[in-house]
Formats: structure tokens, C-alpha cells, sequence
């Protein structure tokens, strides 16, 4: 089996020496404050980060702030929420960064649904980004457009193969898939029977038992989901591992998922 990418999200001060001192081959990192609306200022390692992205040492992911919304059916949070993909798409196209995660979103409460989708698809059909967008799956919440494969199936139909947009991509949360209810037995392959491709995986264990919807993360070897069975994810999607665990035991999480998927 191919060697795994496997790395963490760090803090955005210096990504690469948070980095290093977990030993982690990708580093997902924050260009801005993640519950704010400001656009992203340049990075001021931008050049060193440049450097190591084009040597892969290591690769960088960016995740959107959590505040972003591009499905909501409210004008005042769907509308800045373009404007401010496409300002942290940049900047991470300015970086190197291999994507930029951004969770999928929900509708109003009481709103129908399939106006969520179709926001999406207005939100490809306009955008200007330069790297894959990767959507991530979510834990719960009324009106969630990500939470079960029946709605991630609605909401790549509403994304993926326009010819003439932006590039789409997957980000699979183990955490979120299991509040959501998911089998993370078969989710990779569920996943990529859907979107033909998943690009990321945020692999973190929970707090909480299986279909709780609540998304609130654990280190791997210490939550309610089996070390075994976030490994066969891990071994099963194919793509680089990123833990979103605490930050005083991700080097231990990176350490185990080397040694189980060696």
C-alpha cells in the first residue's frame, strides 16, 4: 500500500514549525479568524510557506472560517459568503495550498432544503476559485445540506461537472460521520460511489456516541470510536489524514496512525 499523507491542523502563527514538531507530512491551518468576517491579510511566513508547499514538505490545506455559509437562504449570510470564499481561495491559491475546506452548510430553519442546493450551484457557477473546494461533511443541524449521503448525493448533483466552474472536491469527517449516523465501515466507499473522489479525511475520534449529532472532537485514542475502525477509514479512503484532535496529543495521533496503517 502507497504511503498515507498524515498530518494535523495547526495554528496559523507558523504552520511549519507546528508542523515539525508532530512530525506531519500536510498541515491544515486557518488564514483568518475562523468565527470572523474579515477577509485574510497576507501570511507573514508567505514565502516560506511557498517554499515548502512547492517541495511538498509539507503540503498545506486552508479551512474556511466556520462562519461561512454560501447554502443559507439568508441574503446576509449567503451573499458575504461568496465574496469570502473567493477571497480565502486566493489567498490560498497564494500560499500553495493543495485546497480550501469549507463545510457544506444549512438552510434557514423551516426553509426548504433544495434552495440550499441551489445555492451551491450558484456559488460554483460564479466563483473564481484557482484550487479545489472541498466540502466537508457535517455533524448535524436542521437543514444541514452534508450530514447524510442522501444529501451529499443532492448537493453534488447541485456541484460537481460543470465543465466550465470551479474544481469541487471532498473532505470526509470521521467525527461528523459518525454523529451523523453514517457506517464508517463502508463511508469511504459510500462517499466515493457518490462523488467519485475523496480528496481529504479530518481523521478525529468523538466525545459522543454514534448518531448524536453532536460534533465535538477526541483524540484517537481516547473517544468512542473503535482505533480500529478509524484506521480502516483512514487505510480505505485513499487520501491524506488530517487529525483535528487536541493539540497537546496530535504527535501521539500521528504516531499511532503510522504504526496502524504501516
Amino acid at each position: 500500500m502507497p504511503d498515507i499523507q498524515i498530518g494535523a491542523h495547526v495554528r496559523d502563527g507558523d504552520p511549519l514549525a507546528e508542523g515539525r514538531a508532530r512530525d506531519a507530512d500536510i498541515v491544515q491551518f486557518f488564514l483568518a479568524d475562523p468565527q470572523g468576517w474579515k477577509a485574510p491579510r497576507p501570511h507573514p511566513l508567505a514565502e516560506e510557506l511557498r517554499r515548502a508547499a512547492r517541495a511538498h514538505d509539507p503540503d498545506l490545506v486552508i479551512h474556511a472560517p466556520y462562519v461561512l455559509n454560501v447554502a443559507s437562504t439568508n441574503n446576509r449570510i449567503r451573499i458575504p459568503s461568496r465574496k469570502l470564499l473567493d477571497q480565502h481561495a486566493a489567498a490560498a491559491v497564494g500560499i500553495g495550498a493543495i485546497g480550501l475546506v469549507v463545510h457544506g452548510g444549512h438552510v434557514v430553519k423551516g426553509h426548504d432544503v433544495r434552495e440550499g442546493y441551489e445555492n451551491w450551484t450558484k456559488a460554483v457557477e460564479r466563483g473564481s476559485w484557482q484550487l479545489p473546494v472541498l466540502i466537508e461533511n457535517t455533524a448535524g443541524g436542521d437543514g444541514a445540506l452534508a450530514r447524510s449521503l442522501g444529501g451529499i448525493a443532492r448537493l453534488w448533483e447541485a456541484v460537481a461537472g460543470r465543465q466550465d466552474g470551479p474544481e469541487v472536491g471532498f473532505c470526509l469527517d470521521t467525527c461528523h460521520a459518525w454523529a451523523a449516523g453514517l457506517d464508517l465501515q463502508t463511508v469511504a466507499d459510500d462517499i466515493r460511489a457518490i462523488t467519485g473522489r475523496i480528496d481529504l479525511v479530518h481523521l478525529n475520534s468523538s466525545r459522543d456516541e454514534a448518531g448524536s449529532g453532536r460534533d465535538r472532537h477526541a483524540g484517537l485514542a481516547g473517544g468512542t470510536i473503535p482505533v480500529d475502525l478509524l484506521a480502516h477509514v483512514g487505510r480505505s479512503a485513499g487520501a491524506p489524514l488530517v487529525v483535528e484532535t487536541p493539540a497537546d496529543g496530535q504527535a501521539a495521533d500521528i504516531s499511532l496512525l503510522h504504526e496502524l496503517l504501516s
